[in-house]
C-alpha cells in the first residue's frame, strides 16, 4: 500500500511526502501494534527520519491512519514506524489528576527526573526501533546547562539543541485556531522570558478544537496543563545518527491537558496561567544580573526547570571550575498556603558549587508540590544569587569543655574551633546552664553543621506523610541553615519523636504505649537519644560543616 504524509520542512509551509507501506510489527508493546514504513520525497532522502517530525499525519486513500512515531538510529534509509490513529486517540478523554499518596522525593535528593517515566523501546527483528527523540530548545540557556543536564533529558527521551531564533520569546496574543491544521509544527512550552524551553513536534489531527500530536509520549506524566504554541522551521540538520528541525515557537495556540504513551492531546483556544519566576544574581552585594520569565506549573517538571535556570544564572556570570561560593536567599510563593517557602542556603566547593546552589532552590519546590496537597498551586518564585570567588567555609575541627565534670546549677563552657582556607582558625564560646536537680549521668554535646542537624532532627517528619499543608510549609522553613552550626544537647537515654516534637526519656507507662503505637499511628518513631537542649553558632557568610562531640559528668 501506499500513502502520503505531511509535515513541514521549511517555515509554516506544510508539505506533502510519499509512504510505502512494508508491514506491521505486531505485538512490539501490550496489545500494540505498529506500521512499518518506507519515506520519500522532498528532503528526507538525504536527512533520513529526523527529529521534530513526530506526530506527522500519515494518509492512505485520503484516509488517515495513523502519524509518523518511531525510527531505527542510524538508519541508512528513511524507514519509521506508524502509530495507528486509533491509538492516539485513546488519550481523548481529560482524566482527573491523582496525587500522590507521599512526597516523591526527599530533601537530600539530586536528582530530579528520577521519578519520570522513561522511555521503553519497541523492538522488531532483533533490531532497536525507538521513539523519534522529542528535540527541546533552550533560549537563553548557557551551553554548560545544556551539557550539565543532557544526560537526565536524554533518558526521558528528549534531545536538547541550543535555540538560535527569537530565544523562546513568544507572541503574548493567542493564535488563530484555523492556522493550525495537521502537519503544522507545535512547540510545548515549558519556560518563555529571557529563558525559554520548548519541545518541538507535528500535530497528526485536529478534532473540533481538540488537537493529537506527536504520535508518543513527551513525558508521560499523564493528565497535565502545558502552553503550546505554533512554530516555524528555521532549518533542517542531516545528521548520521538522526537528524533533526530547527524551529522557533511564534504564538500561544492552546494547552496540552494529556501526556500519555501513544500520543499528546490538547485543547485549541485554551490558556493556561504560568507562574512568574525571577532571579537576580550579585557578586557579594554589587547586583550584576536579572532575569524575568514564567514557567508551567507541574510537580515534576516545575524543580527541574527551577534547577536548570538557577544552574544557567550562575555558570553564566560566574565561574563553574575552581574555588567557590554561592548563597541563594529568596521566596517560593503557593496559593493557599500559609505562608511562603524561604531559601537561604549557602554552598561552598572547589568545584560544582552552581549545581549544589541549583539544588538548593529545586528541592523545596519538588518537596512541597509532590506531597499530595493539590491545593498548594506554585504561585511565584523569586531568588537572589550572591556569588563569592573563594571557598567560604569552616570546618568544625573540634569542642572541648573547660572541666569534664560539673554539678546541677553550674555552667559547662564550651569551645568549638574552627578551621578554614590557607590555615585560618577561630572558636566559638558557649555556656550552657546545667539544670537544678539534674540527674547524675554522662550529658554529651554535639556540634554539627545543618544537614546533619536536620536528618537528626527532622527524620521522623521527612519520612511520613505531612498531616496538613500548614505542617509541610512549617517543616521546610523549620530546616537550619548551613551558614549555621547546632550544639545538641543529648543524654543516651530512650526517646520518642511525636511528628517533630521531642519527647525525651517519657515515664516508664507512657514509653511502652508510645513504642507500640509505632506501627499503627503515624508520626511515632523511637529515638536513641534524648534531646535536652540546642544551642546555635552562627558562621556568618560562611559554610559550616562536619561533627565533633564531647562529653560531662553530672556529679550529685
Amino acid at each position: 500500500m501506499r500513502g502520503t504524509g505531511r509535515t513541514v520542512f521549511a517555515g509554516n509551509r506544510i508539505e506533502e511526502f510519499q509512504v510505502e507501506i512494508l508491514g506491521v510489527l505486531d505485538n512490539v508493546g501490550p496489545k500494540e501494534s505498529v506500521i512499518l514504513a518506507r519515506l520519500s520525497g522532498g528532503p528526507l532522502e538525504h536527512t533520513g527520519v529526523m527529529q521534530g517530525m513526530s506526530g506527522s499525519p500519515v494518509y492512505i486513500d485520503g484516509k488517515l491512519v495513523g502519524a509518523v512515531a518511531l525510527a531505527f538510529p542510524f538508519a541508512k534509509d528513511p524507514i519509521a514506524g506508524i502509530r495507528p490513529i486509533e491509538d492516539m486517540v485513546r488519550t481523548s478523554p481529560p482524566l482527573a489528576s491523582v496525587p500522590h499518596s507521599r512526597p516523591l522525593v526527599a530533601l537530600v535528593d539530586k536528582d530530579l527526573t528520577r521519578f519520570l517515566p522513561k522511555p521503553a523501546p519497541a523492538t522488531a527483528g532483533g533490531e532497536r526501533m525507538i521513539d523519534i527523540a522529542t528535540p527541546i530548545s533552550f533560549g537563553g540557556f548557557t551551553r554548560a546547562t545544556l551539557d550539565a543536564f543532557a544526560p537526565q533529558l536524554r533518558a526521558l527521551g528528549l534531545e536538547p539543541r541550543q535555540s538560535i531564533g527569537t530565544g523562546g520569546k513568544v507572541d503574548p496574543v493567542m493564535g488563530n485556531p484555523a492556522d493550525l491544521k495537521p502537519g503544522s509544527m507545535i512547540s510545548i512550552q515549558l519556560m518563555a522570558g529571557d529563558y525559554g524551553i520548548g519541545a518541538e513536534g507535528t500535530v497528526t489531527h485536529v478534532d473540533g478544537n481538540r488537537v493529537y500530536a506527536f504520535g508518543h509520549r513527551f513525558l508521560d506524566v499523564g493528565s497535565t496543563a502545558l502552553p503550546f504554541a505554533r512554530a516555524e522551521v528555521i532549518a533542517l540538520l542531516p545528521n548520521v545518527n538522526t537528524s533533526f528541525k530547527l524551529s522557533n515557537a511564534r504564538e500561544w495556540m492552546g494547552t496540552i491537558n494529556q501526556d500519555r504513551n501513544t500520543a499528546v492531546a490538547g485543547e485549541l483556544g485554551k490558556r493556561v496561567p504560568m507562574v512568574p519566576v525571577s532571579l537576580s544574581i550579585s557578586r557579594g552585594s554589587r547586583p550584576i544580573e536579572s532575569y524575568q520569565m514564567q514557567m508551567v506549573s507541574d510537580p515534576l517538571l516545575s524543580p527541574l526547570l527551577i534547577q536548570m535556570a538557577v544552574y544557567s544564572v550562575i555558570d553564566e556570570t560566574e565561574r563553574t571550575v575552581g574555588a567557590s561560593s554561592i548563597r541563594v536567599t529568596g521566596e517560593i510563593e503557593f496559593q493557599n498556603a500559609p505562608a511562603p517557602v524561604r531559601i537561604n542556603n549557602m554552598f561552598a566547593a572547589d568545584n560544582g558549587s552552581a549545581a549544589q546552589g541549583s539544588l538548593t532552590a529545586a528541592i523545596p519546590v519538588a518537596y512541597v508540590m509532590q506531597s499530595g496537597f493539590n491545593s498548594l498551586q506554585l504561585k511565584k518564585v523569586a531568588l537572589n544569587i550572591e556569588a563569592y570567588d573563594k571557598k567560604q567555609q569552616w570546618n568544625i575541627d573540634g569542642i572541648s569543655v573547660a572541666r569534664g565534670s560539673v554539678r546541677p546549677g553550674e555552667k559547662v563552657r564550651l569551645n568549638v574551633l574552627l578551621t578554614g582556607e590557607n590555615g585560618t582558625e577561630t572558636s566559638r564560646h558557649l555556656e550552657y546552664d546545667v539544670p537544678i536537680g539534674a540527674e547524675p549521668g554522662t550529658l554529651y554535646f554535639t556540634v554539627a553543621d545543618a544537614n546533619t542537624t536536620n536528618l537528626t532532627e527532622f527524620r521522623q517528619i521527612l519520612t511520613s506523610n505531612p498531616h496538613s499543608a500548614s505542617q509541610l510549609i512549617a517543616t521546610v522553613n523549620g530546616l537550619h541553615p548551613n551558614t549555621k552550626a547546632y550544639v545538641r544537647v543529648w543524654r543516651a537515654d530512650p526517646a520518642f519523636q511525636l511528628e517533630g516534637s521531642d519527647l525525651p526519656d517519657p515515664p516508664a507507662s507512657i514509653a511502652l504505649i508510645l513504642a507500640g503505637s509505632q506501627s499503627t499511628l503515624a508520626g511515632i518513631t523511637q529515638t536513641r537519644n534524648s534531646k535536652i537542649g540546642e544551642m546555635e553558632l552562627d558562621g556568618g557568610d560562611m559554610v559550616i560543616s562536619g561533627v565533633k562531640t564531647v562529653q560531662v559528668e553530672i556529679k550529685e
